[in-house]
């Protein structure tokens, strides 16, 4: 009888699954494992700190329609990897982390490493298993790959001791198990198409992970035959064609008084693949003057959502897309048009780059206008936390899905671990990363990661010598009174070349033009070290 080790099982389950890379820091605990990923299919990206590992796994299973997978070690790794996990979770997208266990004999004697699992994981994964038999190895990885595209998708973490992985096992790969979809009750897309003809002034959001390019494009074309206008959730803007007219922007931090307005004035919202959170409604203060909310999300609980629910469409965004794009055009004129249009307007007014009016350094909102020029059609953006990422969000366009990577939980260091991870995922597409000085270096060694596997990313770093998102806090709340935020940085574009990269310092707004060009133009990984002025904390105000 042909035996294998429970972790070559799990590898050959994890191709099975069709897992195409495991992101890892190598471990002691799990060697079984990494020794079958040499012989696999699967592409083994070794990264160069546990949470860089975890946020290339979250944007790849962003990325892709099945599940991002990160290894680490015990301890040290797990910790280092809770912040992925605690992404995954709040921003719903799929993603599996292994983590290597001390021996069974060893548990419960604060051996070397030793920590609780479900205790650390238990709050913010939705399911902890741990591996127990060797037997059990693939029928572990289909149920986690399983649980983590379910429903609402999120993290799952997985244990394996270290003495289960090396067992013998004469079972083989199972199945991988289906991820239902759901689908609208009978009667649902008729309710909230008769809806639509008694309101005044709807409103389309749509959000979260479980989209496919098919199912953006079909939302899209019924949006604008029937003049609805459609805003995006926080971070999820790359869902809806920014040239299309039924869109009228994003919301969550830096969004703007324009959308807020609308938002308010809406007296039907309808929430397809995610919900009324508090980014999106200020702190749970706007959306309530509605008189009727649908809501389509896999999600039969609706964690997050604060509004009164009067449709639940418990199902991923494509069965309800799919049906609302039979139900052909408007019987007549709609009376919402000139609302939507007038949203539009003002979208198209905001989202226009304009000079912040910098005294020294780069004019960050004429870079965007700058790096419009160069983004091609399909460019996917990247950017983690802090004000640097206000301006990208603003005025940096998507117009195919998926295309944009950034943390809806406000996590710090996401940027660069993205985008090499789409840089590997799909080869091929421009990616560029928007980094403040405080998030870059946070996981800017992953450019390490870049070099190792020959892709190209382009990092673009503000430095203003500060934690701007505190320091605008701090200016609000003690005004004078900086404390705990200024910053001392290295030169960002020595730190490129030192990886074998390029590496550009640029100081004045005008030299930005020639300096991206040099970088996309090397075919190697890239940092633009942007000097920024660091009175200027955001973009210049609507209007101003």
């Amino acid at each position: 009888m042909t035996t294998r080790s429970a972790g070559t099982l799990l590898v050959e389950q994890l191709a099975h699954e069709g897992v195409e890379r495991v992101y890892c820091v190598p471990g002691e605990s799990y060697l079984d494992a990494l020794d079958a990923l040499g012989d696999s299919p699967i592409r083994t990206v070794v990264c160069r700190q546990e949470g860089g590992a975890g946020f290339m796994a979250v944007a790849d299973g962003r990325l892709k329609k099945g599940v991002g997978v990160a290894m680490v070690t015990r301890g040290p790794g797990a910790a280092n990897a809770m912040i992925s996990v605690h992404t995954a979770w709040q921003d719903a997208t799929p993603m599996v982390l292994f983590v290597g266990l001390v021996p069974v004999a060893d548990r419960g004697r604060e051996a070397f490493q030793e920590f609780d699992l479900t205790a650390w994981f238990g709050s913010t994964a939705k399911r902890v298993i741990t591996l127990e038999a060797p037997d059990r190895a693939a029928e572990v990885v289909a149920e986690a790959c399983h649980v983590a595209r379910s429903g609402r998708p999120g993290p799952v973490v997985v244990g394996l001791p270290e003495d289960v992985l090396v067992g013998r096992t004469a079972r083989g790969v199972v199945p991988p198990r289906p991820v239902a979809t759901g689908g609208p009750s009978a009667g649902q897309v008729g309710e909230v198409v008769d809806l639509l003809g008694s309101a005044r002034r709807p409103l389309v959001i749509v959000g979260g992970d479980r989209w496919t390019a098919e199912d953006a494009t079909a939302l899209t074309q019924w949006a604008q035959a029937w003049h609805v206008p459609v805003a995006a959730d926080f971070r999820a803007h790359d869902i809806i064609d920014h040239r299309s007219e039924a869109y009228v922007g994003s919301f969550g931090f830096g969004r703007s008084p324009a959308l807020a307005q609308v938002l308010d004035e809406a007296d039907l919202l309808v929430f397809i693949g995610c919900s009324a959170a508090d980014v999106l409604s200020d702190g749970y203060q706007r959306g309530g003057r509605a008189d009727r909310v649908v809501v389509v999300d896999p999600d039969p609980g609706l964690l997050q959502h604060h509004l009164r629910v009067d449709v639940h469409a418990v199902c991923a965004p494509a069965p309800f897309v799919a049906e609302l794009a039979t139900q052909g055009a408007p019987p007549g004129a709609v009376p919402w048009r000139a609302w939507a249009a007038d949203a539009r307007a003002a979208h198209e007014s905001f989202s226009t780059p304009a000079p912040d009016g910098v005294s020294t350094g780069v004019d960050l909102g004429a870079a965007m206008a700058v790096l419009r020029d160069v983004l091609d059609e399909d460019a996917v953006i990247t950017y983690g936390a802090g004000n640097h990422a206000i301006w990208a969000q603003r005025y940096l366009p998507h117009h195919t899905y998926p295309s944009m990577l950034a943390p809806r939980n406000g996590a710090m260091g996401f940027g660069v671990p993205a985008a090499v991870a789409a840089s590997i995922a799909l080869p091929g597409r421009q990616v560029v990363s928007i980094a403040g000085d405080g998030c870059f270096l946070m996981n800017g060694q992953e450019m390490a990661t870049a070099a190792a596997h020959g892709v190209a990313p382009v990092v673009l770093v503000v430095d203003n010598g500060m934690y701007g998102t505190i320091r605008t806090h701090q200016e609000r709340e003690y005004p004078g009174r900086p404390s705990g935020t200024a910053l001392t940085n290295p030169d960002f574009a020595e730190y490129g070349r030192a990886f074998g990269g390029f590496g550009e310092r640029v100081e004045r707004t005008e030299d930005l033009p020639g300096a991206l060009e040099r970088a996309i133009a090397s075919g190697r990984p890239s940092i633009l070290h942007l000097v920024a002025d660091p009175s200027v904390l955001l973009p210049v105000p609507e209007g101003a």
